[in-house]
């Protein structure tokens, strides 16, 4: 197995779960919090799907789907390239308002298929490359892709467990 083929692996794990977290519930309930203040399902999913097309798209080049797509408004927000969820507040995960389940969906399936189609010809040599100065040590290209996975992973799983409480 290569290095492609494991991301591959990893990444499409994450497109059944999601849809599972979301499929059929209504606009209301993907804003549903189990409490004041907690993440709700429908940020949770754009949040993941957000940092993905953020973060990836640095690594890819071009420009995110969520602007090429114009998505800020299907989830009642500016297209703001930086706005990743990333140290929203209570209000700012309140206001994350997906049109439906269809469009947390669609938003996560057309960055997923970006992804897969760009990882999968990846070497193992690619994953040494840095791609992020600002920390230190610096970022490579192999520990942002675990980062996004699992970042990812961790909130498909929370979205999952919210869908369990409603």
């Amino acid at each position: 197995m290569d290095v492609g083929d494991i991301l591959i692996d990893g990444y499409t794990r994450l497109p059944e779960t999601i849809e599972a977290a979301v499929r059929d519930l209504t606009p209301e309930q993907l804003r549903w919090a189990p409490r004041p203040g907690a993440n709700t399902i429908g940020w949770l999913v754009w949040h993941l799907t957000r940092v993905q097309d953020h973060h990836l798209t640095g690594v890819i080049g071009g420009e995110q789907i969520y602007l090429t797509g114009d998505w800020g408004p299907r989830f009642g927000l500016a297209t703001d390239p930086d706005d990743t969820g990333y140290g929203h507040t209570a209000d700012q995960v309140a206001a994350v308002a997906p049109e439906s389940w269809r469009t947390l969906v669609d938003y996560y399936g057309a960055v997923h298929d970006r992804t897969v189609k760009w990882v999968g010809g990846l070497t193992a040599a690619d994953l040494d490359r840095i791609v992020d100065r600002d920390w230190d040590p610096p970022v490579t290209l192999g520990v942002r892709l675990v980062s996004v996975l699992d970042d990812d992973a961790q909130h498909a799983g929370q979205a999952a467990y919210v869908r369990g409480l409603l």
